[in-house]
């Protein structure tokens, strides 16, 4: 039975745009344990009981939790488990991320400009599209899925990737002048597909040698080990855009809300919070903060 509300949920949601491919793991797997229990309705110990046989229990409960809410409204014999800071107490804290300085990503980029082999595309390939993700914001995953007919003249189009959102991204137009002057070296060489990062073969470029490549240039300058207990990641340059987005974020409430809301749309945010966790993430930005609110203890205006 519970089976069977598994394929309707996963029906309904997905006719409105969401991909669920982990949820429906989840879903299949509780579906099959309650049914070896002979359970026909959502019963929270055993939804518990089940979660905690993974190493990612929170994850597991909180699959649970909207198809339970989705059951209970036309059952009410449903049970819907109560949020998994209850059960496995509080989630762990997010990572800091490691925030580039201008100078480190300044050797960085030529440092990637210095890859071999002399005279082949590939410095060329990871000097820009490291420049890119930088200066863009740009998840990985969406750089390497590019095509030439994504790169207009009025930006990047970023097609369903991450919560099947798409979205236009504006590039400054340095930006613009360095991609097209990489694709005009890249629409040079013999590869067959039309993707606009490729390997020294003609393919699409690999996750795994992305991440070997990225390694060898923080060696190469001297950031393998990070910088105050913090190691960077490809992931962190989408944060260092963000962070010095907001650093160059104008005074005034209402400019402050109108700038973060732009710049929550040009990542391709889902939620304003994932936006806002970034004020965390540099001193710049907490001392404004410190001294807005020390303004407005001492009579001024928040």
């Amino acid at each position: 039975m519970l089976m069977k509300a598994v394929e309707c949920y996963l029906a309904v949601r997905r006719a409105v745009g969401f991909k669920l491919k982990n949820q429906e793991h989840h879903l299949r797997s509780f579906a099959r344990f309650a049914s070896e229990r002979e359970e026909t309705h959502i019963r929270t110990p055993s939804v518990i009981e089940w979660a905690s046989q993974s190493k990612m229990p929170r994850s597991r409960l909180e699959s649970i939790i909207p198809f339970a809410r989705y059951l209970q409204v036309e059952d009410e014999r449903h049970e819907v488990p109560p949020p998994p800071s209850r059960v496995f107490g509080p989630p762990k804290s997010r990572r800091i991320p490691f925030i580039y300085s201008q100078d480190e990503l300044n050797r960085f980029l030529q440092a990637a400009m210095s890859l071999g082999p002399l005279d082949s595309l590939r410095p060329h390939t990871y000097a820009t599209l490291f420049a890119l993700l930088a200066v863009s914001g740009l998840r990985i995953s969406e750089a390497l899925n590019l095509r030439f007919d994504d790169v207009t003249t009025d930006g990047l189009l970023i097609h369903k990737t991450k919560f099947r959102k798409s979205r236009l991204v504006p590039l400054h137009e340095t930006a613009d002048a360095g991609l097209e002057r990489y694709l005009q070296r890249r629409k040079r060489t013999a590869a067959t597909c039309d993707r606009v990062f490729v390997s020294l073969l003609g393919r699409p470029l690999s996750r795994n040698a992305i991440a070997e490549t990225f390694g060898n240039l923080l060696k190469t300058i001297g950031l393998d080990r990070g910088r105050g207990g913090h190691r960077p990641r490809i992931h962190d340059l989408r944060h260092s855009f963000a962070v010095r987005a907001l650093e160059t974020c104008p005074e005034g409430r209402d400019n402050v809300g109108r700038h973060m809301l732009a710049l929550s749309t040009y990542m391709g945010h889902t939620e304003f919070r994932y936006t806002y966790w970034y004020l965390q993430a540099t001193p710049h930005l907490m001392r404004d903060i410190a001294e807005a609110c020390d303004a407005f203890l001492q009579g001024g205006t928040p």
